[in-house]
């Protein structure tokens, strides 16, 4: 893989800035941010006046204090700081460089595309690109390396199979529903599972729900398709293979659309889908789910909050920066060097921090997805309000956890919340931060 060509199309506007008095990209900030920069400043200029004189790389997390700074004084309107910091930050940013670097340089990209407001134009282009670079063969050796370095997939997996068997033992007719973003590599340990059991083995219905316009998606669900069906076979596992794509809204589902029969019993399976509903439309995702009577709901969730303080974009920006920060560097420790896996993580992510700051909400033509993650917290809120009950994980599935996360690195734990009533969830940390939240609920 190129690793130059493949970020060519993506930050190729960094390698452009190098003096601010004769720079086509300021020269740019100029003229499409006009209308941006000419807007009367606010009072609290002076929160965006701090000296980076005294900035240097060696600085510990150098690229956070330069990264916030500069947002607030896009907060404030204050032009001749942007330039400042812009320029600034490109002389310390690179995509291949140190953690610090790399947040230095999506995160750059991000401000430069709100500065230009061209952010709908950027995201539009990155998805293309990546679409482009990838394969169903790439994808694959990604989500398997990353799967080998780093339980931040896994984790859900394990959480949720243990439930899901749980939930419905005994049953002689499984339908799980699968609301996902993880092109079914959770399923073939589930089929194991169920292969081994003692009673006789279940037949498994596995309706698979894409929910985002990605191309290179549905394409990859079509080399899928038939390696489940083969591996089904190998288990011994009656089986049966659904894909649905096309939705207009997720909360439109239907136990017909979804060929739901009285005599199965359903799950419904959620990993990492439910932050691509525009947050307007999440209630009524939820009431969906409520009226498929499902016997058991498995959530699994990235732990940030770009929802709350979306209108501040100091505080989102802040927290947007947050959570990546903890992301790359968990990046950073788990994989090599020179891993192509992580490069192509790293872009997914410019492309999630593109979408989160430099592109409103108002339209949702820009690649389908939203990008707006809740907290644990803030799903727990919404199903508990729409009658969902929390269900504890069992000592097993806390066990198999425990075995899990014995098989990563140092850095990673599972911790259980406290002092929330009702709250039976478990978060993934990483060195103590919550990245990761899974849940189990019954309506």
């Amino acid at each position: 893989m190129d690793r130059t060509s493949i970020l060519s199309n993506e930050a190729g506007f960094l390698h452009t800035i190098s003096n601010p008095r004769n720079n086509p990209i300021l020269d740019q900030l100029d003229t499409q941010g006009s209308n941006f920069f000419n807007q009367p400043q606010s009072n609290n200029t002076s929160a965006a006046s701090q000296s980076t004189d005294s900035v240097e790389a060696s600085d510990a997390k150098w690229a956070s204090k330069l990264l916030t700074e500069c947002a607030t004084a896009m907060s404030c309107k204050d032009s001749t700081k942007i330039h400042h910091l812009l320029w600034m930050l490109n002389e310390l940013a690179s995509p291949y460089g140190d953690c610090d670097q790399k947040l230095a340089s999506y995160f750059l990209q991000a401000l430069f595309c709100k500065a230009t407001d061209s952010g709908h134009r950027c995201h539009r282009t990155l998805i293309s690109v990546a679409e482009k670079s990838h394969t169903f063969d790439s994808i694959r050796k990604l989500i398997l390396k990353f799967q080998e370095v780093s339980p931040w997939t896994t984790f859900g997996h394990v959480a949720s199979n243990g439930a899901i068997l749980e939930a419905l033992e005994g049953e002689s007719k499984i339908h799980i529903v699968d609301i996902s973003n993880t092109l079914c590599t959770q399923w073939p340990t589930f089929l194991e599972a169920l292969a081994t059991r003692t009673d006789e083995t279940p037949s498994l219905k596995l309706t698979i729900v894409i929910t985002t316009s990605a191309s290179i998606v549905k394409s990859v669900m079509k080399e899928i398709a038939p390696r489940m069906e083969k591996f089904a076979r190998l288990m011994g596992v009656p089986f049966e293979f659904k894909v649905l794509s096309g939705l207009n809204r997720l909360g439109d589902l239907t136990k017909e659309g979804l060929g739901v029969q009285e005599d199965e019993a359903l799950a419904m399976n959620c990993i990492g889908a439910l932050r691509k509903v525009h947050v307007e439309e999440r209630m009524d995702v939820i009431k969906m789910i409520q009226t498929l009577r499902p016997r058991v709901v498995t959530i699994v969730e990235e732990e940030a909050d770009f929802s709350t303080n979306k209108n501040d974009f100091v505080k989102c920006f802040e927290e947007c920066l947050r959570f990546y920060t903890a992301y790359f560097d968990m990046l950073e420790e788990c994989f090599p060097t020179t891993s192509s896996e992580k490069l192509m993580l790293e872009r997914e992510c410019s492309r999630t921090i593109v979408r989160v700051l430099a592109c409103d909400d108002e339209s949702h033509d820009h690649g389908g997805d939203n990008e707006r993650r809740e907290r644990g917290v803030q799903w727990a809120e919404r199903l508990r309000g729409s009658g969902f009950t929390s269900v504890g994980y069992s000592d097993d599935v806390i066990d198999d956890i425990k075995a899990l996360l014995k098989r990563y690195r140092a850095g990673w734990s599972y911790v259980l919340p406290t002092g929330s009533v009702g709250d039976a969830s478990i978060y993934l940390s990483w060195k103590e931060e919550p990245v990761i939240w899974t849940s189990v609920w019954k309506p």
